[in-house]
């Protein structure tokens, strides 16, 4: 079963709602106001089935100009568009508008049906086709066959329907094994249904059961019941036109409307920036100017937004260009959706466009680079549509399941795109992120260059620790995208990391003559002072050394020899090892000690004492128990190997 969706399109009164209840036997006009007016306000809907493998799921439209918002919302996810022009009248403001708004929203294929044949000699109605034939000359339907048709009499009906049923078996079906989206036009309650949403349902499937998300407004439901054209169903796949039950907290018909997007899955954001190209329809006399508000057609959704022009400062009649529409409210757009834009008053089409970037990051001007860049994001290449997304969104990153928003690409499209860039190194994944290996490339040069501007200045100290290596790179996903580049930089022998520090595997502290000197004073003093060493501030005393004093016992930290603890004190790391036996062999397995029985064992002042208890207490000697402590029964077996190992 090939299902599809059937729009009509045409100016008021040329007998589009007439033609679709000849058609179908269904009359659209379902509201008490279009009864009495005898014109649609609003969405009418219907099915046609040409052949028992062809289905229509039919959209019919209002054809007058203030309800124009009515007909965007209908003529969206259409696949073939039935334009109607009344052969009494021939071309009409409205049809103008109308075709514009098809060709915008790029549906594939168009069908003219000359309504009223009828009523006109047949001279007239070559002349009514010849027009037809001059609207359509500059427009991708140019060769779209017009057929002549009476609704009263039953003209041409027969030729129609047969032509309808061939250009359905053509069309190509839309992805259903794509993500789940279905903008939704009609929102209402039925006794015993609940809830109940209809639209188009534009890609994937839907099942009776699964859950779903409504944006904007990030409310989450659960499908109670799906309808195919009053018939409950348990599936309904791409190109349907679909009655949605749904069940869940907060929803109700008040808190929903047109506008909003079904989806499914945790990969859909809304929107309130669309870097979009755009075009002026010529002929209007409207042209786009630098932060002009317009009207912003996309799915069933109308948002005003402020035009921000990235090359110029207008778009003339005829004219594209690349633009960001700054919506006053978001909506749930993709890239490569395609979007009318209309002009805020007096209002009248004025154009469109299709988005390359959904995004919440104001752009400004953009470069040759950058337009080239944003032309790939439109690209029927899938990895060059990936690609350049990765490159566009940089340090961010990509998440995989967005990435058949962000991209265009349906799941299994993004997945071999993925697959095949990263074989050829284009791109590099970190958990469930993607980066462009522009930021690789990027990030690997920031490390090295920090590392050396860092040893440069610091030539005593023997590495960077960890976590200031970490904040070298940019972003949100700096640190774990230095943490990966880390790994592959000391497995190709570049960096060495050792005891959270991190260095240049070229590098080696090196020390003037005086700080040799320096060192070896140093060593022969804390050798000598075991577990009273001086402080920083006592090593220098009145000399201006301290600097110079805390750089060769950072480096002597490093290489080993001593062990930082707090208040600037720094003991001889052989020291630290014997003092941990001796306490164990003295007080091994006891309980409830305090500083007074280690005083004892250690002979030392209090100063000396609790800096070395707390470490004592961090290598597993000792566990504190509020103010008293436990002894190990044994020296542990890591005893002695807690200090940093040499760089």
């Amino acid at each position: 079963m090939r299902r599809h969706i059937l729009g009509t399109a045409g100016h008021i009164d040329h007998g589009k709602t007439a033609l679709v209840k000849a058609l179908t036997g269904v009359d659209t006009d379902r509201l008490k106001e279009e009864k009495e007016r005898g014109i649609t306000v609003d969405l009418g809907f219907a099915e046609l089935r040409p052949t028992e493998d062809v289905r229509f799921g039919v959209v019919d439209v209002p054809g007058h100009e203030g309800f124009i918002r009515n007909m965007v919302a209908g003529a969206t996810g259409v696949d073939l568009v039935l334009l109607v022009v009344a052969a009494d009248e021939g071309v009409m403001p409205q049809t103008r508008e109308h075709l514009a708004i098809v060709r915008y929203l790029g549906v594939p294929r168009l069908v003219v049906a000359l309504t009223k044949a009828d009523l006109v000699e047949e001279e007239w109605l070559e002349l009514v086709r010849e027009e037809v034939e001059e609207l359509l000359a500059p427009t991708p339907y140019r060769d779209s066959p017009i057929l002549p048709v009476s609704a009263v009499e039953g003209l041409g009906l027969e030729e129609l329907t047969d032509l309808l049923a061939s250009l359905g078996e053509g069309i190509e079906e839309r992805g259903r094994d794509d993500v789940f989206r279905l903008p939704v036009d009609r929102v209402f309650t039925i006794r015993g249904a609940g809830t109940v949403v209809t639209g188009t349902l534009w890609s994937g499937r839907l099942r009776v059961g699964d859950r779903v998300r409504i944006l904007p407004g990030e409310k989450e439901a659960r499908i109670r019941g799906l309808q195919l054209h009053g018939q409950e169903t348990e599936e309904a796949t791409a190109g349907s036109r679909v009655a949605v039950a749904l069940t869940g907290s907060g929803i109700s018909h008040q808190e929903l409307r047109r506008g909003q997007t079904l989806v499914e899955g945790v990969g859909w954001s809304s929107s309130w920036m669309l870097t979009s190209r755009v075009s002026v329809l010529p002929g209007t006399g409207w042209a786009l100017e630098q932060g002009q508000r317009v009207r912003v057609h996309l799915g069933t959704a109308e948002v005003l937004a402020r035009v921000a022009l990235l090359e110029t400062d207008l778009l003339a009649p005829g004219e594209e260009g690349w633009a960001q529409l700054r919506l006053e409210e978001p909506l749930v757009a993709r890239v490569k959706d395609s979007l009318v834009l209309r002009s805020y008053s007096p209002v009248t089409t004025m154009g469109g466009g299709r988005v390359a970037e959904v995004s919440s990051r104001k752009r400004k001007r953009v470069s040759p680079s950058q337009v080239e860049l944003l032309e790939q994001r439109l690209s029927e290449d899938p990895r060059q549509a990936l690609l350049s997304y990765l490159e566009a969104i940089g340090w961010g990153g990509a998440e995989v399941a967005a990435l058949p928003q962000r991209t265009g690409l349906a799941p299994t499209q993004a997945h071999k795109a993925v697959k095949e860039a990263a074989a050829g190194g284009q791109l590099q994944g970190l958990g469930e992120l993607l980066f462009h290996r522009n930021v690789w490339e990027e990030g690997e040069e920031r490390l090295l260059e920090g590392l050396r501007v860092f040893h440069e200045a610091e030539p005593l100290r023997p590495g960077l620790p960890l976590q200031e290596f970490r904040q070298l790179l940019p972003g949100a996903h700096g640190s774990a995208i230095a943490d990966a580049l880390l790994e592959s930089l000391v497995g190709r022998g570049t960096l060495r990391s050792r005891g959270g520090l991190v260095a240049l595997a070229s590098f080696r502290p090196h020390l003037t003559p005086r700080q040799k000197d320096l060192r070896d004073e140093l060593r022969q003093q804390f050798r000598e002072a075991g577990l009273a060493p001086p402080t920083l501030k006592e090593l220098a005393g009145d000399a201006d050394t301290g600097e110079e004093i805390r750089d060769v016992l950072r480096l002597m930290e490093g290489e080993g020899e001593v062990l930082a603890l707090e208040g600037d004190l720094y003991f001889w790391r052989e020291a630290v090892t014997k003092a941990g036996q001796e306490v164990v062999k003295a007080l091994g397995g006891e309980a409830g000690l305090g500083p007074a029985d280690f005083r004892e064992v250690l002979a030392l002042t209090r100063k000396h004492l609790l800096p070395l208890l707390r470490h004592f207490d961090t290598r597993g000697i000792t566990t504190r128990m509020g103010d008293e402590r436990i002894v190990a029964a044994r020296v542990p077996a890591d005893w002695g190997t807690w200090e940093r190992d040499p760089m």
